[in-house]
């Protein structure tokens, strides 16, 4: 069994609890007064949050009274001027690279370009007799 839903224009499942007074603000402004926004409905303000009682036991990590939320980060002391970090090792210099030699480069790039022209034709004459090849057999 189903239970019945309301017509689609209504918007009765989304309509804010009941305050139990009565009274239903027309101006948006209204329904939030100062220092409410953010925090669920029917919990007491920051007016009328009770200080702590118990100071008996561990530091009490709530805020204190009069402040609500996050107070920021501690704050922060500078190192004095001129302060680095200790350093415990130091690096050897770079050392020098040996000398090039063009000329040998020059012909082992042209090597290399040929072998690759090479491959590249081998792969090219294959590939065009396996066309061939396939479209023989597909016309006869």
């Amino acid at each position: 069994m189903t239970t019945p839903r309301p017509d689609p224009a209504s918007d009765e499942p989304w309509r804010r609890p009941d305050s139990g007074d009565g009274s239903t603000p027309d101006n948006p402004t209204d329904q939030h007064p100062a220092g409410t926004i953010g925090r669920p409905l029917g919990a007491p303000g920051p007016a009328s949050t009770p200080a702590p009682t118990n100071t008996s036991g561990p530091a009490s990590t709530s805020p204190p009274s009069g402040t609500a939320g996050y107070g920021g980060p501690p704050p922060t002391t500078a190192p004095p001027p001129g302060w680095r970090p200790p350093v415990h090792l130091r690096p050897a210099p770079p050392r020098r690279l040996p000398a090039q030699d063009m000329a040998t480069l020059d012909a082992q790039e042209q090597r290399a370009q040929r072998v690759t022209w090479g491959v590249g034709a081998v792969a090219a004459a294959v590939l065009l007799i396996l066309v061939c090849l396939l479209c023989t057999r597909a016309l006869f």
